[in-house]
């Protein structure tokens, strides 16, 4: 059986959160496919031009990811089928996310900051296509856009969490953005000045017409928490495109009092957000001190820009 996406942009399809998300209905009983082959997620290559194909050069110590056909993402105008052999070599590694003909000038040249702001109408109103980073406070969202661009103090980083207050435009090639957006959930910052942020983050989301989606960052090292989840199921509810981007996966060793390797949280998530959705999110797992990840980043921005900018 061969499953297409639809050309939709919107590719996320809400359902409401469980009931213990005080703020939302009851959900429905999600929709399940009934493909069930499994697949392992091997390495990428970045490419400038058009997709190459996936070689496995994992280290043996990195552990195998399994994906079901049914929790694969994929893009629009892109087909899949169990019986596809070279499937495995077309899904981006540490990911769900398959490739397709729209993954081309993936690599980063050149990268400058352009302003902040801190109005969506005071935005730059060029027209560029734009992907904006947002996750809680300490999440390691500015060591993730200075990894993307090959750049370690594009983005300051700080020992202080919560310190991004603006929306901050950072052009990439000269012809799109990333978008470094105000953490959220820190308790030291004062509650009026959170209050404010979730504020223009909200209107940046729903009013801003040419982001073409919002990477929101989750801490693999720890088990998930509830404000990742309600601000997942926010953009769900509200139409917005959205990708998981996993931090700090490089943490492997378990730790004392019985917590949990990165990739056993990923798992968690991923489970706890299935009723949000009747269409699996794409996700990703990286890590600023490794770099793994980066490459998966650019490439998905990049099939999802071109997709943008032709429709």
């Amino acid at each position: 059986m061969v499953v297409t996406q639809l050309p939709r942009f919107h590719y996320l399809v809400f359902k409401n959160p469980p009931p213990s998300f005080k703020f939302f209905p009851k959900p429905k009983v999600p929709i399940k496919s009934a493909a069930s082959t499994l697949f392992s997620a091997p390495k990428s290559t970045l490419s400038t031009t058009e997709p190459i194909p996936i070689t496995d050069f994992s280290r043996p110590d990195e552990p195998k990811l399994e994906i079901s056909l049914d929790k694969l993402f994929v893009p629009p105008e892109t087909q899949v089928s169990c019986d596809d052999s070279s499937l495995s070599t077309r899904i981006l590694k540490g990911s769900n996310i398959v490739l397709s003909k729209y993954a081309r000038d993936a690599q980063v040249v050149q990268a400058e900051f352009v302003k902040s702001s801190v109005r969506t109408e005071d935005c730059p109103s060029d027209g560029l296509p734009e992907f904006a980073l947002v996750g809680r406070s300490n999440v390691g969202k500015s060591s993730l856009l200075n990894s993307l661009v090959r750049r370690k103090r594009l983005a300051l980083t700080s020992k202080k969490p919560g310190k991004t207050q603006c929306i901050n435009h950072f052009r990439i090639n000269d012809s799109w953005y990333l978008v470094d957006l105000p953490g959220y959930g820190y308790a030291s910052a004062p509650q009026e000045l959170r209050t404010d942020w979730g504020k223009f983050t909200k209107d940046y989301f729903i009013n801003r017409s040419t982001l073409v989606s919002v990477f929101l960052l989750i801490d693999a090292s720890i088990p998930a928490k509830k404000i990742d989840l309600e601000y997942a199921s926010w953009l769900g509810q509200n139409q917005v495109p959205m990708t998981l981007i996993f931090t700090k996966c490089d943490k492997r060793k378990k730790k004392k009092n019985g917590r949990k390797r990165p990739e056993e949280n990923v798992k968690d998530f991923q489970e706890l957000i299935c009723g949000f959705f009747q269409t699996v999110p794409p996700w990703i797992m990286t890590s600023s001190v490794t770099n793994q990840g980066r490459d998966e980043i650019l490439l998905h921005m990049a099939q999802l820009r071109n997709y943008w900018l032709k429709h």
